[in-house]
């Protein structure tokens, strides 16, 4: 048998957008809701960007294009995002996904241009966790119905840091008691501890979060769709990265009650079907007490799945989501530098459609993120026995 022809991998040039859309469309078929693989005008930024880095592989006899991923960064952040990894479905199992990953890392990582890359990676079979897994990402996490495709499917959270990074994370003195399972994972999974951290019902010198109510449930509230407004109006609000932060994701809609004492800041992927909350101003705090009719309103809107990163340090509002239902699946360690420090964070999530985890395959390393997400998710949302009827 002759061996296999090494790829020739390059980077992506603006020639080469026409073959990535047949690329994608051939892996992915029509829902593929990424603009990387679909809109032009997109691909062209993404390829000119200076913070990323896009690299296509081509067959070396007939000069095919057959792979293709990124990795996206973005200005002021040193965090980037894997993504967008696909290969033909004729040159499979020819190695071709990890060369691709292997030297996205080298030119981003390995250089010092970021400090860690994290990639949401399929579960409908485990060979895109082996690939991720053995370009060096460990596994933070799992986000359960966390994207429409041809169906409902669930991601496994991966992240790769760069040397050092892990050491120099700020420590957190206590979180709400719900999290403490996820924190002992994390911990046993990379290798990081969390020693003398306390498990609370309530931030320290503060009302327990607030719970559904009648204000809570009855607040009108509008959302308003106009991407280039919401995107002019976060940046006068949040002119800085200070006191939050969502890396490369940056705000289409924005829901409000008609009071205006609040906003609610989000991105709506209406093809993915998702939606992660971004924050609220003047605080995320004031929105705590509506999360609920925010919730709602956004799955009226087509989000089956929304999500929030949370600083592992913002004991109130990660009291607040927990109050509301949402789960935390996975856990961010070392996202954001402050300083000579990072900080670590939560993604919670809540999802309005059935979670059914029986078609996911896992690998050992995800599995025990799995489990415990299976078994808060069963606190969150089953009755304890005192509150069943007799």
């Amino acid at each position: 048998m002759s061996p296999v022809a090494t790829p020739v991998i390059t980077a992506a040039a603006r020639p080469d957008i026409a073959e990535l859309r047949q690329l994608y469309y051939a892996v992915y078929g029509p829902h593929y809701p990424v603009a990387l693989g679909t809109d032009p005008a997109e691909m062209a930024r993404l390829i000119e960007d200076p913070y990323s880095l896009w690299l296509v592989g081509r067959c070396p006899a007939t000069g095919a294009l057959t792979g293709s991923a990124a990795i996206h960064g973005e200005a002021g952040s040193r965090i980037g995002r894997l993504e967008g990894i696909a290969v033909h479905p004729e040159h499979r199992s020819s190695g071709l996904a990890g060369a691709l990953t292997g030297a996205l890392c080298a030119g981003m990582l390995d250089t010092g241009r970021l400090d860690s890359v994290y990639a949401t990676v399929r579960t409908v079979s485990a060979g895109p966790q082996r690939v991720v897994a053995r370009n060096g990402f460990r596994p933070l996490g799992i986000l359960p119905n966390a994207v429409d495709l041809r169906s409902r499917e669930s991601l496994a959270l991966y992240a790769r840091h760069s040397a050092g990074v892990l050491d120099r994370r700020l420590p957190v003195t206590e979180v709400p008691a719900p999290l403490l399972p996820l924190l002992r994972t994390a911990g046993a999974a990379l290798g990081i501890g969390y020693p003398g951290v306390r498990g609370t019902t309530a931030a320290p010198g503060a009302t327990a979060a607030p719970g559904p109510g009648p204000r809570g449930t009855s607040e009108r509230l509008e959302m308003i769709e106009a991407p280039a407004f919401v995107r002019r109006r976060f940046r006068e609000r949040f002119p800085g990265a200070e006191g939050w932060f969502y890396p490369l994701h940056t705000p289409n809609v924005l829901l409000t009650p008609e009071d205006g004492r609040f906003e609610v800041y989000a991105y709506l992927n209406r093809a993915g079907g998702y939606c992660s909350l971004l924050t609220a101003h003047p605080d995320p705090a004031a929105a705590a007490a509506c999360l609920e009719p925010v919730t709602r309103a956004l799955a009226r809107a087509g989000a089956g799945y929304v999500e929030a990163l949370v600083p592992l340090a913002h004991h109130e509002v990660l009291s607040a989501f927990l109050a509301e239902g949402f789960v935390a699946g996975a856990l961010y360690p070392a996202m954001r530098a402050d300083g000579d420090g990072f900080h670590d964070y939560a993604v919670l999530s809540r999802s309005s459609e059935r979670i059914d985890f029986r078609g996911v395959a896992v690998e050992p390393p995800l599995q025990p993120y799995l489990d415990c997400y299976v078994s808060a998710w069963a606190s969150a949302h089953l009755p304890t026995p005192p509150e069943v009827a007799p």
